[in-house]
Protein backbone atom coordinates (compact mmCIF):
# COMPACT_ATOMS: atom_id res chain seq x y z
CA UNK A 1 0.00 0.00 0.00
CA UNK A 2 2.63 2.31 0.50
CA UNK A 3 3.93 1.86 -2.90
CA UNK A 4 0.77 2.61 -4.28
CA UNK A 5 -0.16 5.82 -3.31
CA UNK A 6 2.64 7.42 -4.67
CA UNK A 7 2.38 6.12 -7.86
CA UNK A 8 -0.95 6.98 -7.84
CA UNK A 9 -0.21 10.69 -7.48
CA UNK A 10 2.57 10.34 -9.96
CA UNK A 11 0.29 9.57 -12.58
CA UNK A 12 -1.94 12.99 -11.89
CA UNK A 13 0.68 15.01 -12.63
CA UNK A 14 -0.12 15.28 -16.44
CA UNK A 15 -3.62 13.96 -15.94
CA UNK A 16 -5.92 16.67 -18.43
CA UNK A 17 -9.02 18.63 -16.59
CA UNK A 18 -12.46 17.39 -17.62
CA UNK A 19 -13.14 19.22 -20.71
CA UNK A 20 -9.95 18.00 -22.01
CA UNK A 21 -10.48 14.42 -21.43
CA UNK A 22 -9.83 12.09 -24.26
CA UNK A 23 -7.75 14.78 -26.08
CA UNK A 24 -4.09 13.30 -26.88
CA UNK A 25 -1.54 16.09 -25.38
CA UNK A 26 0.83 17.51 -27.79
CA UNK A 27 4.31 17.63 -26.06
CA UNK A 28 5.90 21.38 -27.00
CA UNK A 29 9.09 22.84 -24.82
CA UNK A 30 9.63 26.35 -25.16
CA UNK A 31 12.81 27.90 -23.30
CA UNK A 32 13.58 24.97 -21.16
CA UNK A 33 9.63 24.72 -19.94
CA UNK A 34 7.76 21.58 -21.32
CA UNK A 35 4.28 21.25 -21.91
CA UNK A 36 1.65 18.87 -22.85
CA UNK A 37 -1.13 20.79 -24.24
CA UNK A 38 -4.37 20.57 -25.15
CA UNK A 39 -6.75 22.40 -27.64
CA UNK A 40 -10.87 21.82 -27.72
CA UNK A 41 -12.53 24.40 -30.08
CA UNK A 42 -11.43 27.90 -28.43
CA UNK A 43 -9.77 26.39 -25.42
CA UNK A 44 -6.00 25.18 -24.97
CA UNK A 45 -4.87 23.51 -22.00
CA UNK A 46 -0.89 23.83 -21.05
CA UNK A 47 0.54 21.28 -18.47
CA UNK A 48 3.83 21.99 -17.16
CA UNK A 49 5.23 18.42 -16.99
CA UNK A 50 9.16 18.84 -16.02
CA UNK A 51 10.99 19.95 -12.61
CA UNK A 52 11.41 23.33 -12.89
CA UNK A 53 11.41 26.32 -10.07
CA UNK A 54 8.78 28.14 -10.88
CA UNK A 55 7.98 30.15 -7.68
CA UNK A 56 5.62 32.91 -9.50
CA UNK A 57 3.53 32.61 -13.09
CA UNK A 58 4.96 35.57 -14.66
CA UNK A 59 7.63 33.72 -16.63
CA UNK A 60 6.06 30.22 -17.37
CA UNK A 61 2.98 32.14 -19.09
CA UNK A 62 4.47 33.73 -21.93
CA UNK A 63 6.61 29.93 -22.70
CA UNK A 64 3.00 28.49 -22.28
CA UNK A 65 1.42 31.27 -24.78
CA UNK A 66 3.51 30.55 -26.93
CA UNK A 67 3.47 26.27 -26.67
CA UNK A 68 -0.24 26.55 -27.02
CA UNK A 69 0.46 29.23 -30.23
CA UNK A 70 2.41 26.44 -31.89
CA UNK A 71 -0.03 23.69 -31.42
CA UNK A 72 -3.00 25.83 -32.37
CA UNK A 73 -1.80 27.78 -34.72
CA UNK A 74 -4.02 30.65 -33.39
CA UNK A 75 -3.22 33.43 -31.04
CA UNK A 76 -3.32 33.03 -27.68
CA UNK A 77 -5.92 36.12 -25.98
CA UNK A 78 -5.36 35.76 -22.12
CA UNK A 79 -3.98 32.59 -19.77
CA UNK A 80 -5.03 32.05 -16.66
CA UNK A 81 -3.69 29.42 -14.16
CA UNK A 82 -0.42 28.66 -11.67
CA UNK A 83 2.93 27.99 -12.91
CA UNK A 84 1.75 24.14 -13.60
CA UNK A 85 -1.63 24.04 -14.87
CA UNK A 86 -2.80 26.90 -17.59
CA UNK A 87 -5.57 27.54 -19.41
CA UNK A 88 -5.47 29.82 -22.71
CA UNK A 89 -8.22 31.16 -24.41
CA UNK A 90 -7.27 30.95 -27.93
CA UNK A 91 -8.30 33.47 -31.07
CA UNK A 92 -8.58 31.56 -34.28
CA UNK A 93 -9.74 32.94 -37.34
CA UNK A 94 -13.74 31.92 -38.29
CA UNK A 95 -14.19 30.31 -41.46
CA UNK A 96 -16.98 31.90 -43.44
Amino acid sequence: MRLFLPLILLAACNTPTAPFRGIDPVRVTVDGSTFDVRIRDDLAEAIRVNAQYAPRLGPIEGRAARAMQQVSGCAVRRVTGDQALLLGQLDCPRPD
